[in-house]
């Protein structure tokens, strides 16, 4: 009987699933490439079904007092002028208890939640699965070898485990021709719970934003490339390809290239989709970005993270730890609310990097009209539609009287 499950990733997906796994009877283990845990980062949002798993959690509250409490947006043109703002909740179209907070602060609160009853191991990974008849047979870099019941890749991205089970990363990336780059910078604009855009360039965003209880700034850098050759261990290379795509662009730009070759936490990736037919091998399966990345465009993939952890132990629970079971069953509950969350990010980019100035023009007015719109809320209720219907995309069942079913701790 299934009790020992080891989980690669200590983000989001990775502790969140920890905690259902020992709500339900499991024994989980967390493995995590990086020294310690990753504070800080950009901020992301929790929305739709995925409120309902933290509020089951019994962590809403404590969600809520760490949120960005952000107050609002602002396009500026190259001078730094305000062409157009927006309030916090219109600009991040968030509704009811949907809320935004820091990654790295939701990663500590469920790392907090968790470390009790959670075997965590950092500074490790995983560099071989071996199935046999009594479960997964894992090695490490460092640690020694150990055999676990089940393994769940929730490392990201660029999942190792997704790697060793089902193949390279690219038999899986659905890409966007687009690259995002998000770093700390200082808060020179002093700003307040209040965030900065600029796009004077077709195919370019910069913004720049500080959240609650933060002395410093994020910086993010958007822009629409071909596929493009860089070593993804090179930071100090993908800093010179950031500062390459947006030399002259105006405004702050230059000021926070030069603050981005001091930044500690750069992050550079492609804005990009992880698309794959079935989730699961054997005794090993996905969770969150490394099965079904929506990419940062979508604004969706914490959530889809958060959603998936309560699938995953609560049908690993009703099935009593059978595997065969519970791995197909969170896939059949899964892939309508995955697919739909996926749909939106190709919209959502196309407003996040406008391909023309024409196009950057227009929409910056059409929000600086928006309060002055006939039937403003109308036109509001309509863009923010397929955000809404994708978030709440998925019935979360009741897994409470499958507890007597799984196995003792």
């Amino acid at each position: 009987m299934t009790k020992t499950i080891l989980i690669s990733g200590a983000g989001v997906a990775g502790p969140a699933l920890a905690w259902w796994l020992h709500h339900h009877g499991f024994r989980p283990t967390v493995v995590e490439r990086a020294p310690s845990l990753r504070e800080g980062g950009y901020k992301v949002d929790i929305r739709g079904v995925a409120v309902g798993v933290v509020r089951r959690m019994g962590l809403l509250d404590e969600v809520h007092a760490a949120s960005t409490d952000m107050r609002g947006a602002a396009f500026v043109n190259k001078r730094g002028k305000e062409i157009a703002t927006l309030d916090a909740d219109t600009f991040g179209f968030r509704h009811g208890d949907d809320t935004e907070i820091l990654r790295g602060d939701l990663a500590k609160i469920l790392y907090d939640a968790t470390r009790e009853h959670t075997e965590y191991v950092f500074g490790d990974w995983i560099t071989g699965l071996d199935e046999r008849a009594d479960g997964v047979h894992v090695t490490f870099a460092h640690g020694a070898p150990r055999r676990f019941d089940l393994v769940v890749g929730a490392d990201g991205l660029h999942s190792g485990v997704r790697a060793l089970v089902f193949g390279p990363e690219e038999d899986f990336l659905r890409r966007f021709d687009a690259y995002i780059s998000i770093l700390t910078v200082p808060n020179t604009h002093q700003l307040d719970r209040w965030e900065l855009l600029h796009s004077a360039a077709a195919g370019k965003m910069v913004n720049v934003y500080s959240t609650a209880r933060a002395d410093d700034a994020k910086a993010a850098f958007w822009f629409s490339a071909p596929p493009l050759s860089y070593d993804r261990r090179d930071v100090e290379g993908q800093k010179d390809l950031v500062a390459d795509q947006f030399a002259g662009l105006g405004w702050e730009t230059a000021a926070l290239l030069a603050a981005m070759r001091e930044a500690g936490d750069f992050y550079f990736d492609p804005v990009c989709q992880i698309v794959m037919d079935r989730l699961s091998a054997g005794r090993v399966t996905l969770l969150g970005d490394a099965g079904y990345c929506p990419s940062p465009a979508s604004g969706q993939g914490t959530s889809l993270a958060l959603a998936g952890a309560y699938v995953l132990a609560g049908e690993l629970a009703a099935a009593a730890g059978d595997h065969t079971v519970a791995f197909a069953a969170y896939e059949r509950e899964m892939r309508p609310y995955i697919e739909k969350n996926q749909a939106l990010a190709k919209t959502a980019l196309r407003g996040i990097i406008p391909q023309s100035r024409a196009f950057a023009w227009f929409n910056t007015r059409m929000i600086k009209l928006m309060p002055y719109l006939p039937g403003r809320n109308r036109v509001l209720e309509q863009m923010a539609r397929p955000i809404r219907e994708a978030a709440n995309a998925l019935v979360l069942k009741d897994f409470t009287s499958s507890a007597d079913r799984a196995p003792s701790s």
